[in-house]
């Protein structure tokens, strides 16, 4: 916890209960909680009365897993061949028992290894945003600064399925300017194998709070097959995910796609990352003259940091779909730098050329994928249209040796949001909820794109 975050309260550590009796031991605790004020009173507890939020958690062996290298395919809690061989490979170089499950042995290990991906730090995962304890506080810290509410939160376990341990803890941020009031949030946690909490996602719709805004938090990959997504996804207002941490950045943004075709209500935490460079792009054509150039652009380079394209590729989505250019052609190169070269038509048939790189970079920082710099330009020389936006000093480096500065009409240094971490992203998108008509529609020009690989 950082030092200026706000004392946390426990209204109720977590308690190991039955699933008959979460809701009668949420009431419990609010009958019966007594926590002393300055003044030797009681200060006023607001329960959650906001909304409910619905987080399904990575499997936590698949998560580390992957972030070891080990395997590639879909964080979606599923033992199926690739976990198989995944957990074996690891076996072996550990010199453990190769049985190709997730022994207590092998879990140890697998933490352990992360642990010193991770320098050291304890920070659970790319983003900020994995956590090995089901009982942390930290979302509801976050979340419950603005609004008390209700969090169940879906922890996939691998193993032997033993049924679904339930669990229920109240925790209330306090701030100094509103130390008379605890601002509470509810926290219902459920563990089981993704076969057992398949089982119960049944009763998971009478935990919610009626009346209210129901979001859903899907950490893992998304997964339109996936029947429990599919319950849950079906009676939430919104559904939340983070693209920086996809696997495979190209086929699950293809699956964001066909949920928003179903017309399931989606919001992306790394869509809100690129808010900055999406304001600066559209100032930089704020003056009529530069916007009377919009049209005159023809060549759009996007520097990212190698390992995640999802940024870049909705940045350029958003782009087109502004300029109502049409995908036409899609190559990538993989090596040092990761390229990907994109083509559209323009509306008055102009040939666009756009470049996407992945730059190595030494430090990846919070958000796997951030963009580092772009360039718009025109092959017009008479064109006032050349614009370069970078994240910092060093982010234009590239761009200087290609020219891109000189040539830039204008230069404008993007300031980064000051909080990158998905759990302060989140806080801001429960504040709305329903379809985001522009995320969708840069999607959409996404999809298109990949389209033309296959």
């Amino acid at each position: 916890m950082t030092p200026q975050a706000p004392t946390i309260f426990s209204l109720q550590a977590p308690k190991d209960i039955s699933l008959s009796e979460i809701d009668a031991e949420l009431n419990q605790i609010w009958q019966s909680y007594g926590i002393t004020g300055e003044d030797g009173g009681l200060p006023a507890a607001t329960r959650a009365t906001t909304f409910t939020l619905v987080v399904y958690e990575p499997e936590e062996t698949q998560y580390l897993l992957a972030a070891l290298g080990f395997y590639n395919g879909p964080i979606d809690g599923i033992l199926g061949p690739q976990m198989d061989t995944a957990l074996r490979q690891f076996q072996s170089k550990h010199q453990l028992p190769e049985t190709g499950t997730a022994t207590p042995e092998t879990l140890a290990a697998l933490r352990e290894e992360f642990s010193k991906l991770q320098g050291g730090t304890g920070d659970h995962g790319s983003g900020g945003t994995y956590s090995l304890n089901a009982a942390s506080p930290r979302i509801a810290d976050e979340i419950a600064l603005r609004n008390p509410c209700r969090i169940i939160a879906l922890f996939p376990i691998a193993g032997e399925d033993q049924g679904v341990k339930a669990q229920v803890s109240a925790y209330c941020p306090i701030q100094k300017q509103s130390s008379s009031t605890l601002i509470c949030c509810e926290y219902i946690t459920l563990s089981g194998t993704a076969a057992a909490l398949e089982r119960i996602g049944g009763m998971i719709p009478a935990l919610l709070i009626g009346g209210l805004p129901k979001f859903l938090w899907w950490k893992a990959t998304p997964d339109p097959n996936n029947p429990l997504f599919k319950k849950l996804a079906a009676i939430c207002n919104n559904v939340i995910v983070d693209s920086c941490n996809f696997n495979e950045p190209e086929s699950d943004l293809l699956s964001l796609q066909e949920l928003v075709e179903t017309g399931i209500p989606l919001a992306d935490l790394n869509w809100r990352r690129l808010s900055s460079w999406q304001e600066l792009t559209a100032e930089a054509y704020d003056s009529p003259h530069r916007r009377a150039a919009l049209k005159e652009i023809d060549r759009v380079t996007i520097d990212y940091e190698k390992g995640n394209p999802g940024q870049a590729l909705l940045f350029l989505g958003w782009l087109a779909s502004r300029l109502e250019w049409q995908p036409v052609s899609y190559q990538k190169e993989s090596g040092d730098y990761d390229i990907t070269r994109i083509r559209f038509v323009a509306q008055d048939q102009r040939q666009v050329e756009a470049e996407l790189a992945g730059v190595p970079v030494a430090d990846v920082g919070q958000v796997m994928g951030d963009l580092i710099a772009l360039r718009l330009s025109s092959t017009n020389p008479q064109a006032d249209c050349g614009t370069v936006i970078c994240s910092e000093t060093g982010g234009c480096m590239r761009m200087e040796t290609h020219g891109g500065a000189q040539s830039a009409g204008l230069f404008q240094q993007v300031t980064s949001l000051s909080e990158q971490k998905a759990e302060a992203l989140l806080s801001q998108q429960v504040q709305r909820w329903g379809r985001e008509s522009l995320f969708e529609e840069s999607l959409g020009v996404t999809a298109n794109i990949f389209k033309l690989g296959n």
